[in-house]
Parts: structure tokens; sequence; C-alpha cells
């Protein structure tokens, strides 16, 4: 999916206006959800669109989830939503917990750094860096530091591979829409028989460009041009 090029609409409950907020955390219901991207559809020309969306009805659950569909799908938008998410369930925490008292005391002793302090110390590794590189033991340490590289690099190549193998045998449960037409008839479509009524956290994001068979190749069992949302499509790598 290197050379896939779209546009994307994210919804979830931590976007400003959308979701819903109180003091008990934030919420977004996924007819809101869709509500949300059926109107940025609205007046758009012929598109290719893909709609993914996961939702729960506890916060643990919306939490499992989205850590799961992000490390299928790890795009930025997913990870940062996993993380905001965490954030929210901390700050519920941290509300109820009572502050301990007070006690009087120094903080932790820290290093001091200045600008100016540390510009010294690089100009003096600098000039040490000078001294040594015509040395025989400058000669010797850079063949050691290129002997270095050369044995990181097969490593990282190495964890490469295995995160990939590990990538492409994972899978997520989620809920899918995809379809081709103008704005007004997808979003027209997209918002019939929106699945999860009760659910209280949800992520949907649209994707809309010209083509988006890659995408549409992660789902383990791809809808038809125009369909419902189906609770059985798995997203994969």
């Amino acid at each position: 999916m290197s050379g896939l090029t779209c546009s994307m609409v994210p919804a979830h409950p931590f976007i400003y206006g959308l979701g819903q907020k109180n003091d008990t955390g934030c919420y977004l219901s996924p007819t809101n959800a869709i509500n949300h991207i059926a109107k940025k559809l609205a007046g758009a020309g012929e598109t290719d669109i893909v709609v993914m969306m996961v939702c729960a009805k506890s916060q643990v659950e919306f939490m499992s989830l989205l850590q799961l569909f992000s490390s299928v799908f790890p795009l930025p938008v997913f990870s940062q939503v996993e993380r905001m998410a965490k954030t929210a369930a901390n700050l519920q925490v941290t509300k109820m917990q009572l502050p301990g008292k007070q006690f009087g005391g120094l903080p932790k002793p820290q290093a001091l750094s200045t600008s100016t302090s540390r510009a010294a110390i690089n100009a003096q590794l600098i000039e040490q860096a000078k001294n040594s590189a015509g040395s025989a033991s400058g000669i010797d340490a850079m063949k050691s530091a290129m002997s270095g590289f050369k044995s990181a690099r097969e490593n990282a190549l190495k964890d490469i591979g295995n995160k990939l193998t590990d990538l492409l045998g994972k899978s997520v449960i989620i809920w899918s829409f995809t379809g081709k037409g103008t704005g007004d008839y997808l979003a027209e479509r997209l918002q019939k028989d929106i699945p999860e009524p009760d659910a209280i956290f949800t992520l949907a994001t649209l994707f809309a460009g010209s083509e988006l068979a890659p995408l549409k190749g992660m789902l383990h069992d791809p809808t038809k041009s125009i369909n419902s949302t189906e609770p059985n499509n798995h997203a994969r790598p």
C-alpha cells in the first residue's frame, strides 16, 4: 500500500465538538460517528470509499480493540487514538485517587545543563576526534565502528523481517463498508443499518480516493461494490 493515495477522515470520541465529554470521560456512538463521516461525503463527486469501524460498550473492551486494530493496521491516527484513550483512562484513575499528604524536603537532584556548557563539551569532543582520527588507534576504532554498524544493520533487517512475518499473521474483527459512487449516494447508503446502536465508544475512519483496491484487499471477506456493514470482516495487513 506504499503507493496508495487517498483522503482520510477519522471519527472518534476525542475530536473536539464530535465526542460527548463529561466528568466520566469522552464518548461517541457508532451512529454519530457514521453521521459525521456521511457529512464529509456530501457533495463529493464519483469516489471509491472504505470505512473501517471498531466500537465497544466499555472502556476496557474499547482499549483492547484499539490496541489490536492499531497493531494490525498501524496507521499513525489509530495509534494516536489508542494513546488518547489510555490517557483518558489514566486520568479517570487519577481522579479517583486521593492526594497523599505533602511533606517538606528537597526535590531529587538532577544534572544541570546549559546550552553553552553543552556547546563547550561538543567542541571538546570534536577536537578529540580530530586528534585521534589520524592515529592507528583512531583507524582501528573506525574499523570497529564499521563492523558494529554492519552487525547492527543485519540485526535490524532480521528484526524487520520477523516483525513483518508477525504482522502478516494478525487479524482483527471490524465493521466495514465499501462502495463506489457519488458522495451523496454513498452517504445515504452508509447511514443505513448502522451497527451496535448501544455502543458508546467508537473509532470509525473513512478512506476516499480514485482506487482503493489495495485497502479493500486487507479485508478477509471484502464486501461488494455497495453493501451494508457486516460484522464478520477481518482486517489484515
